[in-house]
């Protein structure tokens, strides 16, 4: 019954990697491979483990497409690899829930599937917008790059549609020196901003222009990819900003560079009441061969260690006794959960710990972060759920997915009796919806 009760609330969805021009061209979505297979690391990754070439997935090689029916006849006579995998119940949700296709997918059903899918997409009710309406979705954030234009957002704020999409702050390509094209992304940055960069501080006036120019947007966050996580706050950060901005510094100027950096873009969200995300634990692109050969993310990325505690000190006596300053933390490491996170986040007042990332967004892996979250930092040092998706079709199927875990768990504390029935029903409605809007600052 918790369940239920949470079940068709409106999506709210303040992370993720949806492309905004979907919902500024609305146009159909062209094929089901591309629509399930092509923009899924999780699926096209499960299937390169079992030695199926990403070129013939049509991943990756520009001017080198395959064709879409075979793709996705690859697809389905390897769908028993996904059997135990999230991938497995967002797909199945997507193809039952979303396409009511009652065939089960396999080698044998493959052109059936495809036929059926396909034409569903050619309805306009499969258009983007006409699903983002169907969905329940409340509030969409993308994913930009500081130095995106964000021209499909301009278009959707000026087409009428009253679907909610609003950007999110990335600005790692001008922080992180470590970045092959950081000088290039420095004079791209002044040009936009009119900010001369010649200087340190007015480095710091161009990001705050274009921080303005997001919010004003409608961007409500900003996110951050850290390698290795360490802050520190530099005398003269000029210095070093110097050597990185003419290509003469080092890798460990770059780190500590950006983790004065983080420190910086703190400061700034206490200014703007931009919420800021940090996301560590990935050790990226580490298949040197597929990396040279299609680039970055292409499925090699793989959870590491995280030192949260040592590396969030210098930030945090800084600024995290701010209450109004809020700081979402992400990991892939998950044997920090109880051991740091859960800690940190309950004593300082700026921190909350973002929902299971990507290896662990899973039935097991909710369960396994609120068994180790939610004694020590209880349920408001949360930020609630999104569901940071490349695939827009399966938000509804991941967010079913979190609902499902949340009735578990809080029916799991009623039978322990921790709890009572009201109590449940109320953390229902905060972990479903409620927390990542106060998180995020999403106003309905």
């Amino acid at each position: 019954m918790l369940y239920q009760g949470i079940r068709d609330l409106p999506i709210v969805s303040p992370h993720g990697h949806c492309d905004p021009a979907w919902f500024a061209r609305n146009t159909a979505f062209s094929n089901p491979a591309d629509l399930l297979v092509k923009p899924d690391h999780y699926v096209f990754r499960m299937l390169y483990s079992q030695g199926i070439p990403l070129e013939d997935l049509g991943v990756g090689v520009a001017g080198q497409e395959a064709d879409p029916r075979k793709v996705f006849h690859i697809f389905a006579a390897h769908w028993h690899l996904f059997l135990g995998t999230p991938s497995r119940v967002w797909i199945e949700y997507v193809m039952r829930e979303t396409m009511g296709i009652k065939a089960e997918l396999s080698a044998e059903t493959a052109d059936a599937v495809y036929d059926q899918i396909s034409e569903r997409l050619a309805q306009d009710t499969y258009r983007p917008r006409a699903l983002f309406e169907r969905f329940n979705i409340e509030v969409l954030a993308t994913t930009d790059a500081a130095l995106d234009d964000l021209a499909y957002h301009v278009q959707i704020n000026e087409s009428g549609w009253q679907g909610r999409v609003i950007p999110t702050f990335r600005p790692d390509g001008v922080l992180d020196g470590s970045d092959p094209v950081f000088a290039t992304n420095l004079a791209e940055l002044e040009t936009q901003t009119g900010c001369d960069l010649g200087s340190y501080d007015g480095y710091l006036m161009a990001l705050r222009a274009r921080r303005v120019f997001f919010v004003e947007m409608g961007a409500t966050a900003t996110d951050h990819g850290v390698k290795v996580l360490q802050t520190e706050w530099l005398s003269d950060p000029n210095i070093i900003y110097q050597r990185l901005k003419t290509g003469t510094g080092t890798v460990q100027d770059a780190q500590r560079f950006y983790g004065h950096m983080l420190i910086e873009m703190a400061q700034m969200s206490i200014e703007d009441g931009l919420t800021m995300q940090i996301h560590a634990g990935a050790c990226r692109n580490t298949n040197a061969v597929v990396m040279n050969r299609f680039g970055r993310d292409m499925g090699a990325d793989i959870p590491i260690a995280v030192d949260w505690a040592r590396g969030m000190d210098a930030l945090l006596n800084r600024v995290g006794n701010n209450a109004d300053l809020r700081i979402l933390l992400f990991t892939l490491d998950e044997s920090t959960y109880a051991r740091e996170l859960a800690p940190m986040a309950g004593h300082w007042p700026c921190l909350r710990i973002g929902p299971p990332w990507w290896f662990h967004d899973s039935p097991a892996g909710i369960e396994r972060y609120f068994n180790q979250v939610v004694e020590t930092a209880g349920y408001y040092n949360l930020a609630g759920f999104n569901d940071d998706t490349r695939a827009f079709m399966s938000i509804p199927a991941r967010h079913d997915v979190w609902r499902r875990g949340v009735a578990l768990h809080l029916a799991g504390q009623i039978d322990k009796g921790y709890f009572g029935r009201s109590d449940a029903e109320h953390l229902a409605q905060l972990l479903a919806v409620e927390l990542a809007r106060d998180a995020y600052g999403l106003i309905p």
